[in-house]
């Protein structure tokens, strides 16, 4: 399958953005003061499902940026052969 410059692209920039925002995140749940991520220090459930969220985002945001990296490798192989 052939994807398009903007495909690609934007698979891309979507891999970068979902790391962007889930490393925020999880900046932000480990220094949790509410008592929703750890309770007397232990980390709680709602710390492990959103860590889990985090981790499968990763997953995917890398896998997703995967295909559009390669979509524009791709396509700069084609331009030059041309």
């Amino acid at each position: 399958m052939k994807l398009s410059r903007p495909v690609s692209w934007f698979l891309l920039a979507f891999g970068v953005w979902s790391w962007v925002i889930w490393i925020t995140f999880v900046k932000n749940l480990v220094k949790d003061s509410s008592g929703l991520a750890f309770e007397d220090g232990h980390p709680t459930a709602y710390f492990f499902v959103h860590l889990t969220l985090a981790v499968v985002s990763f997953v995917l945001g890398t896998v997703i940026g995967g295909i559009g990296l390669r979509g524009l490798r791709a396509l700069s192989r084609t331009s030059r052969t041309s």
